[in-house]
């Protein structure tokens, strides 16, 4: 009866995580049928969201995410001070209750994000802060050297585009 119980579970359990993938993709196309949609009606809120990102100091732009976590269901959530922060910018904790570290980039000048600065962040993740969610939020690209080293190390990169959509109100995956 056990065994019957058990095989069932993981069946259910498949077939939820099959759900969450369509329902996954069904918002990741309704998100581009929007934009699309926004485009075509002459409707552009990214440009005003490109405008004050763009405006902000780095100071300011830690503040912006760190009010974005909060916004997104996180809690203790904490600006570093710069010369004691290690590489880690801000510290919290997703409502489910992992440990969230995050690198913030104000690179509006810099075309892309070079791989020195995501090894860095990704060895003070695991090694120093030891977290769950490590995010490089950037207002700019990563460069490809740069996304492969986050690929391998677990980083979540945020680049211009995801930020975007994230200040305009998008929840960020990682953090649901």
């Amino acid at each position: 009866m056990f065994n019957t119980l058990i095989a069932t579970a993981g069946e259910h359990r498949r077939e939820l995580i099959e759900l969450r993938e369509d329902i996954q993709n069904v918002e990741r196309k309704l998100c581009w049928h929007h934009r699309r949609i926004s485009i075509l009606e002459g409707d552009t809120p990214t440009d005003q969201v490109r405008a004050s990102i763009a405006a902000m100091t780095w100071q300011t732009f830690e503040r912006h995410v760190a009010d974005l976590l909060r916004r997104d269901g996180c809690t203790d959530v904490v600006v570093r001070q710069a010369r004691t922060d290690r590489g880690i910018d801000i510290t919290g904790r997703a409502a489910d209750g992992r440990s969230v570290a995050v690198q913030c980039k104000n690179r509006t000048g810099r075309v892309s994000v070079p791989s020195a600065e995501i090894q860095k962040f990704a060895g003070a993740a695991r090694a120093i802060g030891q977290v769950d969610i490590a995010l490089s939020v950037a207002t700019c690209n990563f460069s490809s050297e740069a996304q492969a080293i986050a690929d391998l190390s677990g980083v979540i990169t945020v680049n211009r585009d995801e930020l975007e959509a994230w200040s305009a109100g998008a929840r960020l995956k990682a953090l649901r």
